[in-house]
């Protein structure tokens, strides 16, 4: 049994970044269930529907309840998958805003399936210099494919080029792969208590009072 989140930080409605994201997620339960697993569940979840709370949560260091089930979710989750739409060479605020109210801790070797959407190729290194490094730090277990789509890849009727339906393929089954055959303990529950308090950080950095 596997249970997937998949978070898109897609704007409008639809969006690009959705569809790219409903595409990862089919490929991804056709190769898990292609493999044996045959109990899928992939849950896809618009990160826009979180925005004011992600935002709440930035201001006051507290989460709504909605947005701490939705923590919950990620941190417990086999596995992920990541999609957001490109701006300024980087990532969306949106996307980078929900990562930022993450604990550290959220991800450790949790297989991840990353995408990304734009208007032009050109883009397309934006997955490999600013979205890939953020997930190290993360230290999330990240599929070596990860998938970029432009406006050139999407067919007249939302459909995907031949071309972007063999990356998503290739990157499904890394990400399946990964799941089905992670031995290395992953993260599923962050214990509140083990967060250090204000003193115990200044301590640390060598600041004694």
């Amino acid at each position: 049994m596997s249970h997937i989140i998949a978070l898109t930080a897609g704007l409008s409605q639809p969006s690009s970044t959705r569809i790219l994201t409903d595409a990862m997620s089919t490929a991804s339960q056709n190769e898990l269930e292609g493999l044996g697993d045959l109990d899928v569940h992939i849950e896809v979840i618009e990160l826009r529907d979180f925005a004011h709370d992600i935002v709440d949560n930035m201001l006051t260091g507290f989460a709504s309840s909605r947005l701490e089930e939705l923590k919950i979710k990620v941190i417990a989750a086999d596995g992920l998958i990541a999609t957001t739409p490109v701006f300024s060479q980087s990532f969306s605020g949106l996307f980078k805003s929900f990562l930022d109210v993450l604990d550290q801790k959220s991800l450790i070797n949790k297989p991840l399936y990353l995408g990304a959407t734009a208007g032009t190729a050109r883009h397309s290194l934006a997955l490999e210099y600013a979205i890939r490094p953020v997930f190290a730090y993360f230290r999330a277990a990240t599929v070596p494919t990860a998938v970029f789509a432009a406006s050139e890849d999407w067919g007249d009727t939302a459909g995907v080029s031949g071309d972007l339906e063999s990356r998503v393929a290739r990157g499904a089954k890394e990400f399946a792969t990964l799941i089905l055959g992670n031995n290395l303990t992953t993260t599923k529950a962050i214990d509140e208590l083990e967060t250090p308090d204000f003193e115990t950080l200044l301590r640390q950095g060598g600041i004694e009072f």
